[in-house]
């Protein structure tokens, strides 16, 4: 998913991991991208990382009797990867690979944009007329940025169930339940359930910094209510997670990993390091070179934003 809403300038985003178990709650902050309403809880000012995970939008329900209310058109993006995942309908991904994968519910969509890819997503032309989801990036470590670009999709993702529910592992690895999707750094993303009226105890890796995201249902942390689309932070040094479903059970969202030691410059669709890249990154876009086209989509692409801040010519 692109980011429409981007500032003129590229935003420094330093990893900021509390080194003890706190809960800090960051409401989903209302944006649109073409049109569709989410809610974008990373990156924020309060919180720019968590782990090496620094974007998360959350959007719909929604219901639909025709139209396309997912339609985002070809735009690029540099090092990162994009999670998409879904709990309702069906989103269709091309890029400039050429290559297609229709995400739907329990199918994971993962692109590695490395050194540089574009792609397009859009409701499926076949649907349910249903919406619900979440679109998250992933920071690239330095040594990685520069990979090249790949997509890969996941079907029958692994589950660790508990008593009192389950989680399914898109990402990493939790309670010795690890995920097939490759992965740059230490880092956990999953999907949980929890039963109605029971207590479900998740493992967590203490070193790891955590944060929960409640997408439906009802449940408490530690015995305290916790709304939905709301990003909570855990911080680091949690050997457990506990949580509590009201009478209607739950749906959230963990993320997690080893504290990002590198700080990274965010600006629209991009991950980098220098001032220097992003510029390089939107002339290349805007020239038509690099990120190839996205043949299979039918419209024109997204055109990148101003960007206020060019760097100085050294000498």
């Amino acid at each position: 998913m692109s980011n429409l809403s981007p500032v003129e300038d590229a935003e420094p985003c330093v990893s900021e991991p509390s080194s003890s178990p706190i809960v800090e709650g960051l409401p989903g902050r209302l944006t649109d991208v073409a049109g569709l309403p989410i809610r974008r809880l990373l990156p924020r000012s309060q919180r720019r990382l968590v782990g090496p995970w620094c974007f998360l939008d959350s959007y719909g329900p929604l219901t639909f009797a025709s139209g396309k209310p997912m339609d985002v058109a070809p735009h690029p993006h540099i090092g990162l990867q994009t999670v998409s995942w879904l709990l309702e309908g069906e989103v269709v991904h091309n890029d400039s690979l050429g290559l297609q994968g229709t995400a739907g519910h329990g199918v994971l969509n993962l692109m590695t944009a490395g050194r540089g890819i574009a792609h397009a997503e859009e409701t499926a032309p076949q649907n349910t007329g249903r919406l619900r989801g979440l679109q998250l990036w992933v920071a690239l470590p330095g040594a990685s940025r520069e990979t090249a670009p790949a997509f890969e999709q996941h079907r029958g993702l692994p589950v660790m169930r508990r008593e009192g529910g389950r989680a399914t592992v898109l990402l990493g690895e939790l309670g010795g339940v690890r995920s097939p999707a490759r992965a740059f750094s230490p880092i956990v993303g999953a999907d949980v359930a929890g039963e109605p009226d029971r207590q479900l105890v998740l493992p967590l890796a203490p070193d790891f910094e955590h944060a929960l995201v409640p997408l439906q249902g009802g449940c408490r942390l530690d015995g305290a209510p916790l709304a939905i689309d709301t990003l909570y932070y855990l911080g680091c040094g949690r050997p457990e997670l506990v949580l509590e479903g009201d009478a209607q059970g739950f749906r959230a969202f963990l993320l997690g990993g080893a504290p990002f030691g590198e700080t990274i410059r965010m600006w629209w669709n991009f991950v980098a390091r220098t001032p220097e890249e992003i510029v390089a990154a939107r002339d290349d876009w805007e020239a038509g070179r690099r990120f190839g086209t996205v043949a299979a989509y039918a419209g024109p692409r997204i055109p990148a934003p101003a960007l206020k801040a060019r760097p100085v010519a050294r000498p």
